[in-house]
């Protein structure tokens, strides 16, 4: 089956995590993704580290499948190409710095001046507008002011979470926001800008905490890996490991009470009988399950819950998910060739029945630049005098 999005065409100014994860998305789907970079290193996210093949973990897990094209877009003939290539796109990204856009002309406003049919799409910090629209954003920035920072780790200390969070968020938003964008544009004609910080993302995913501390008159307290507002929920250690466990109704409460602690009456006990009072005494309830749990290898407290109904996980390090059972059986490990050698990726994580993704290679700087300037009709000897103006 063709791919959803084959004929699309995204050009996106672009580095770092968010956009670059949104536009990921759309090439896994078929769209084109033509990926501009400064010609003096391109998108700083290469240098992160040199782990995968001498590349960066970040560039190779957000830049499969992707047209890697270096061009100064400060100068009047990279704008020039610029300008040729938004006449031939239906969307453009950009997640520049502040004000940087304007300065460009690719801002929304002058989009819709310059190029009305291509859909912006702007990942911003703080948003474009309002008392922070000037200042730069990044992920630990914003799970500090989010308050995300304050929600994780111990009592005694924050942390933050492992994964980039932000950047993530506004990525997904991005995505689905270009999709909606599109869909609006085919259905109707008309073209609706699409913005997305990375603060109000992840604010989004503040809901929960939000309303319980706004209406219920108390932060979270940080709980380490336990889970803050239901209990028991985390790690208990076993004989000889940890396991992880979750409850998350009456049902299954009663149900661990009478077939793991072998206890049945401690259920209408009032220091456990409700979430909120189990919360309260989480030290109390935790040491009983603990108790219970201590004499059992990993294998059989996980039998033993699973006996019970009680959803449980092992608690693994990188390398056991990497070899995940349930990755292997349902094939979700697929090779890409990155400058160096070839990976394996992961698939994208929605199936949509007939349709396999992309997954192209992750392009070197530059890959790309010459094929897509005589594209544009561009000869060898001119493409030779941008090189050596060094504006590619």
């Amino acid at each position: 089956m063709t791919p959803p999005l084959q004929g699309i065409t995204v050009v996106s100014l672009e580095q770092a995590v968010a956009a670059p994860f949104a536009t990921r998305q759309l090439a896994d789907l078929g769209a084109r993704v033509i990926k501009i970079e400064r010609p003096d290193g391109g998108d700083f996210a290469r240098g992160y580290d040199e782990s995968v093949h001498g590349n960066s973990s970040y560039f190779v897990w957000l830049n499969r499948s992707k047209e890697s094209l270096t061009l100064d877009v400060k100068s009047a003939d990279g704008r020039a190409v610029l300008g040729e290539l938004l006449d031939r796109a239906d969307v453009l990204v950009q997640n520049l710095g502040p004000g940087a856009a304007g300065r460009l002309g690719v801002d929304a406003a002058s989009l819709a001046r310059s190029h009305p049919r291509v859909i912006p799409c702007t990942v911003s910090g703080w948003g474009t507008d309002g008392p922070w629209a000037g200042r730069k954003a990044y992920d630990l920035l914003v799970q500090a002011e989010t308050g995300v920072l304050a929600l994780t780790g111990t009592s005694e200390h924050t942390a933050r979470v492992g994964i980039s969070i932000a950047d993530i968020a506004a990525g997904m938003y991005a995505y689905s926001g270009i999709l909606t964008a599109l869909l609006r544009r085919a259905t109707t004609g008309e073209v609706a800008a699409v913005e997305v910080s990375l603060f109000e993302a992840l604010a989004e995913w503040m809901g929960s905490p939000a309303n319980y501390t706004a209406y219920g008159g108390r932060q979270p307290a940080r709980t380490g890996s336990d889970h803050a507002t239901i209990a028991p929920y985390g790690p208990v250690a076993t004989a000889d490991g940890v396991v992880v466990l979750g409850l998350q109704n009456d049902r299954e409460w009663r149900s661990l009470c009478a077939v793991v602690l072998e206890d049945p009456d401690l259920a209408d006990d009032p220091r456990f009988v409700t979430n909120s009072a189990r919360v309260e005494h989480r030290a109390e309830l935790n040491a009983l399950v603990e108790a219970r749990l201590a004499h059992l290898d990993t294998d059989a407290a996980s039998a033993l819950l699973d006996k019970a109904g009680i959803a449980n996980a092992r608690l693994n390090q990188v390398r056991d998910f990497l070899d995940h059972p349930v990755l292997a059986a349902r094939e979700r490990w697929q090779p890409v060739d990155v400058p160096g050698g070839t990976i394996s990726a992961l698939r994208p994580p929605v199936d949509i029945a007939g349709v396999d993704p992309v997954m192209g290679p992750v392009p070197a700087l530059g890959a790309h630049t010459d094929a897509i300037l005589r594209e544009l009709g561009r000869s060898d000897r001119e493409i030779a005098s941008l090189r050596d103006r060094g504006l590619v």
